[in-house]
């Protein structure tokens, strides 16, 4: 299996050692560059052209959000995931409309840094479940019950868990083995509750977890 190719990005010199650490201790991950400051970590990011970009929000020469909307139109086989102290929603959202995949706090990083590269990496999103619930806006006529849009039919006990699992940033391959189907099954799954609920991007799929409490601590353990 090939492994995801890392590229770490901050600025401050504790912090990027502790990652390193963390990153080159999984047989799965291989970091292939790193950077102290936006504008070094850019060229980087297209040379090496790396699976996730690992970057925090405040560095020097380009900040977290410009290089995130750079990486994302420059290099789009790049997915970013941010790496931050801030847990203001004020700073997730523009991030997240930017195009980051991604969104830990630094404090959470030891724990789920390595589950949130391998979400960001199979084309997932990941949200640090201490924010995730609060980051993203409730889309408007929810009614807060899951699974249930008025005037549509419910979800199916396995469309909503496939639903749920999906906006918590699972690929389809870690959703069968979870739920003990085939990856056929989850796609078909998928597709029946997207069309369900009116959720056409993984964006609105997020968005409707969030509203749902779908990305609180014990749901993402």
């Amino acid at each position: 299996m090939d492994r995801i190719r890392v590229v770490l990005a901050d600025d401050h010199p504790v912090v990027l050692a502790g990652i390193r650490t963390l990153l080159n201790a999984d047989p799965e991950v291989e970091l292939v560059g790193e950077a102290t400051d936006g504008g070094e970590a850019l060229p980087m990011i297209r040379a090496v052209a790396p699976d996730v970009a690992v970057i925090d929000v405040s560095m020097p020469g380009l900040n977290g959000l410009e290089l995130t909307e750079r990486v994302t139109g420059e290099c789009p086989g790049t997915r970013v995931l941010v790496l931050t102290v801030h847990e203001d929603a004020a700073y997730v959202q523009p991030l997240m409309r930017a195009g980051a995949r991604g969104y830990l706090l630094k404090r959470s990083a030891a724990d789920d840094l390595l589950r949130a590269v391998r979400a960001v990496a199979s084309g997932g999103v990941y949200l640090d479940p201490s924010i995730a619930g609060h980051a993203l806006a409730v889309p408007s006529g929810s009614d807060g019950r899951p699974g249930m849009v008025e005037g549509r039919e419910p979800l199916s006990p396995r469309e909503a868990e496939t639903l749920r699992l999906i906006a918590q940033g699972f690929s389809n391959k870690e959703i069968a083995r979870r739920i003990d189907v085939s990856v056929k099954s989850v796609e078909t799954y998928k597709a029946r509750a997207a069309e369900k609920l009116g959720l056409r991007t993984r964006a609105e799929i997020i968005r409707y977890g969030a509203a749902h409490g779908w990305f609180d601590a014990l749901a993402l353990r």
